[in-house]
């Protein structure tokens, strides 16, 4: 089982731009991943310079977040006690350039120069933060590319409860799997 998870920084979790439920989404994922032997991680990281496009600062609609190499922008620690700790092989960075929102982790790339959307075979199970965002936009992109796609619902953090539920509505409309 290919698990791409989405987000799960510390900034969206208890930091400049945390999900409503952000601790509550790290636990359940992490319980997922102790209770799994078979899958293959894959963690989508924000990672942004101090100036881009989508901070207020510079016009953008969100407060500065994750920020490159700050604590903000690294994974909750509690994924470095599971089996699947986010390591070189399995971090796959979005929104490096400054002049481009991201929300996707499609094009998602690891320090060793491999795309997300190459680095998956077979049905993508996607979990993590923001539902309404990153989690959304990843989904449809890979639905656009005639990728099996499953939204795991018990598995993500969000902005707002009603836009959540709504979102979710309306990627099963579009055919995506949520479970």
């Amino acid at each position: 089982m290919n698990l791409v998870i989405i987000d799960c920084q510390n900034d969206f979790v208890h930091g400049a731009l945390a999900a409503v439920n952000g601790e509550e989404t790290v636990d359940a994922i992490v319980d997922f991943l102790k209770d799994h032997d078979d899958l293959k991680v894959f963690y989508s990281l924000d990672f942004h310079p101090t100036d881009h496009c989508s901070f207020k600062d510079q016009g953008g609609s969100w407060p500065a977040h994750c920020v490159a190499d700050t604590d903000g922008a690294k994974v909750h620690e509690k994924f470095s006690q599971t089996k699947y700790p986010a390591d070189i092989n399995r971090s796959y960075y979005k929104g490096r350039d400054k002049d481009r929102e991201e929300y996707s982790a499609f094009d998602a790339e690891n320090d060793l120069g491999h795309l997300l959307r190459d680095d998956l075979e077979g049905p993508i199970y996607l979990a993590g933060i923001a539902s309404e965002y990153c989690v959304r936009e990843t989904a449809l992109d890979f639905k656009k590319a005639g990728r099996e796609v499953i939204v795991l619902k018990d598995l993500l953090g969000y902005i707002d409860q009603e836009d959540h539920e709504r979102n979710l509505k309306d990627l099963a409309d579009q055919g995506i799997q949520v479970q």
